[in-house]
């Protein structure tokens, strides 16, 4: 009795490892001929100082760290990404009221960031991505030198912007 419940598990196990798999793929769901992007530099629209260059920051490092396309230069890889920051807002979200001081400053804040992509591949005339708008946003705290947490808050909108790229590129073309 016992060893028909033992064999009977295991039956069941192994059935189940068989049916667990039908269908699906593990990995990128990346063109197969596709193993490599550039990107190029990333062009601001915007009167944000840096952002192009924070922008490009991210998505190096969001490619590199989702690992389905390596990053490669502009003459040697198989497609080149173009991206575009159109907007960004920076907007109060949350205040503090003093009531001592008879004061009201905003400590928490919102940076969205608009931006479009496209991929390409060199040799092709039509895109392999075509022209795609994004926006995210990001909150930040304002507690502090307000210049440097605003950038801090782009930064951290940019890199959101950038995860929801690499997923637009790797995966949902």
């Amino acid at each position: 009795m016992k060893n028909r419940v033992i064999y009977s598990i295991i039956i069941a196990a192994f059935g189940l490892l068989l049916s667990c798999g039908c269908g699906y793929q593990l990995g990128s769901m990346m063109h197969p001929q596709v193993k490599t992007i550039a990107i190029e530099p990333v062009t601001n629209e915007t009167l944000f100082p840096y952002v192009s260059d924070e922008m490009r920051n991210m998505l190096c490092e969001s490619f590199v760290v989702d690992g389905s396309l390596k990053v490669k230069n502009l003459k040697t890889a198989d497609c080149i990404l173009k991206c575009k920051v159109t907007e960004i807002t920076i907007s109060e979200v949350a205040q503090a009221d003093f009531d001592d001081d008879k004061v009201s400053r905003t400590t928490e804040w919102s940076a969205a960031i608009k931006a479009e992509f496209t991929v390409i591949i060199p040799s092709h005339k039509k895109p392999l991505i075509g022209l795609r708008k994004i926006s995210c946003n990001a909150r930040f705290q304002g507690y502090g030198d307000y210049t440097t947490m605003q950038r801090q808050g782009i930064k951290q909108a940019a890199y959101n912007a950038a995860q929801k790229i690499v997923h637009d590129t790797t995966e949902a073309w």
